[in-house]
């Protein structure tokens, strides 16, 4: 008696029950050799991308501020007076570029990038070339997930984000405040015991491009560690 197969539609055909049974053992066999492939490669993908995450990370620290030397003309006289206040080191150009080196070593140069942009848009004087500066810094700085999120509290970014409806000078100035104690009182201290300071004291130059430091990756997160204690093998 002839059967009709329902097992997979796509081999649906009327045969002896003995050798509809062989076809379909045979496809069933093909069809997991190929899913088992893929499954491999997928995996063997994935076991890469972590480890190259990893051994990412691992790097993160391997350059040391010893690595710099200096180039430009600032003379250690003139250095000495940006330990006296952070408005005298940020109203130097010299002392800017050394603490923007400083904050790249501490993966938070956004601060001080955001604070110089704050100072840039107080300068335009047109309504039009204001409302888009304005909103290019919220969403680059300000706005929650942007590229270069600064440290800013919830309050602050929703009066700012309000505040930029009607584009003004002062537009951004309760969060530029807000970066300016923060640097002053977080980084700036830091940055007058760092290593680059010293050199700078004692007569050394910055580069004037950073020394290739490797930055941590935004989509690097702890799920990425937790992957690796659960899957011991990407180690084999």
């Amino acid at each position: 008696m002839e059967n009709v197969l329902h097992l997979f539609p796509q081999f649906s055909v009327t045969a002896s029950s003995g050798e509809s049974h062989f076809k379909v053992f045979k496809e069933f066999q093909k069809h997991r050799a190929k899913k088992d492939s893929r499954n491999g490669l997928t995996d063997r993908r994935n076991r890469d991308s972590r480890l190259q995450k990893a051994e990412s990370h691992e790097n993160i620290f391997s350059d040391k501020s010893e690595n710099f030397t200096c180039i430009t003309s600032v003379s250690p006289e003139e250095a000495v007076k940006w330990g006296e206040s952070f408005d005298k080191l940020l109203s130097h150009k010299d002392g800017i570029e050394a603490f923007k080196k400083f904050l790249k070593m501490e993966f938070s140069d956004e601060n001080l990038e955001f604070w110089l942009e704050c100072e840039e848009y107080k300068k335009i004087q047109t309504s039009r070339p204001m409302n888009d500066k304005a909103k290019c810094l919220y969403e680059k700085y300000i706005q929650m997930d942007s590229p270069r999120e600064v440290n800013l509290d919830f309050a602050t970014k929703e009066m700012t984000k309000k505040s930029i409806e009607q584009p003004a000078h002062t537009s951004f100035d309760l969060a530029q405040n807000k970066i300016y104690t923060l640097m002053e009182k977080d980084s700036y201290p830091r940055f007058l015991k760092s290593n680059i300071y010293s050199d700078i004291l004692n007569g050394k130059q910055l580069l004037a491009s950073f020394p290739a430091v490797r930055r941590r990756s935004r989509s690097f997160t702890v799920n990425d560690f937790q992957q690796f204690d659960s899957d011991s093998s990407i180690w084999l």
